[in-house]
């Protein structure tokens, strides 16, 4: 009989129906880094969201079967170790292609309208002391026409790319960061940051794209350009991107994510209070469709695991 023990089951805001095996189920509303192994001593199966498993813990848990990731990035998990010592890793794929590209485009019409900066602005009554019916105080700039370079083509890669497409925009999708040769359909980096108007990142976070936007990425960019990180905050250098916000290195940026989450000890985007940057507590994926679908796939997946089937396997 497998044991299952979910280890933060109120990051998932959704019916998680119980597998059709014999199991023992256990289920945590979330776990700290100190409770993590008495928690797993005897689970063959783990559910997990965002709590770490590094390798010095895996290796402490002979029972571990299965770590079933409940979402896309596994970046908390060491795979390496669990590839070496056949522990198997599975995550969830699809289910946030239509809450991610809206989340995204929500982010991007805001700032390329100023909607942070008229807001503010009527909030503290200069709408209403203007000598004229409107103000005309942050330029406005619309999608259609404008570049749009993407950064990841997975599913939600692709969904920005339908959106981007029925807004007008132009997709150029971003070649990897040192790759030698450029794929075909693909344009070079740098190219792709330099000559987008704005820039939305979905790649997974890894040795290869870790720090991938940093002062030469962002300077590199068009002054009007704005970018958008729904993928993982390690992505980009969050004291950098701050400074060219204040300095008008770029026109805006929009952040569902961050290095650390949740930033209990703060955050150089956090630290600034700018009108051209938006940042939202890691909710892009989340809306109640997306979850639900996202739970239903989880209990696919180990399932799917216990009848000797291979799905969504990172590891």
């Amino acid at each position: 009989m497998e044991t299952i023990v979910f280890l933060d089951r109120a990051s998932i805001r959704a019916v998680v129906r119980r597998p059709g095996f014999a199991h023992a189920w256990a289920e945590h509303p979330a776990t700290g880094p100190e409770d993590v192994f008495e928690r797993l001593r005897d689970a063959t199966i783990v559910i997990v969201n965002k709590v770490q498993l590094p390798a010095e813990l895996l290796a402490r848990l002979p029972a571990l079967r299965l770590i079933a990731v409940a979402a896309t990035g596994a970046d908390n998990v060491d795979l390496p170790w669990c590839r070496a010592h056949g522990v198997a890793v599975c995550n969830i794929r699809g289910y946030a292609a239509e809450t991610v590209p809206e989340h995204v485009f929500m982010m991007l019409l805001a700032l390329r309208r100023q909607l942070p900066a008229y807001r503010a602005d009527v909030m503290a009554g200069r709408w209403q002391a203007s000598p004229m019916f409107c103000c005309f105080d942050h330029p406005i700039r619309d999608l259609r026409g404008t570049a749009l370079a993407i950064f990841g083509r997975g599913s939600l890669g692709m969904g920005v790319a339908r959106l981007a497409e029925a807004f007008g925009m132009r997709v150029m999708w971003g070649e990897r960061k040192g790759a030698t040769v450029t794929r075909p359909g693909y344009v070079p980096f740098a190219d792709a940051l330099a000559t987008a108007d704005a820039i939305s990142l979905h790649c997974p976070l890894n040795e290869h794209t870790r720090g991938m936007i940093g002062e030469p990425e962002l300077r590199l960019m068009k002054e009007d350009a704005v970018l958008i990180n729904t993928a993982r905050g390690g992505l980009v250098d969050e004291a950098v991107l701050a400074r060219a916000l204040k300095d008008g290195w770029i026109a805006g940026a929009g952040f569902d994510v961050l290095s650390s989450e949740p930033p209990k000890d703060g955050n150089p985007l956090l630290d600034v209070d700018l009108p051209n940057l938006i940042v939202t507590p890691h909710v892009a994926w989340s809306s109640d469709k997306a979850m639900q679908a996202l739970a239903d796939q989880l209990i696919d997946n180990i399932e799917a695991f216990v009848r000797g089937e291979e799905r969504n396997r990172v590891a």
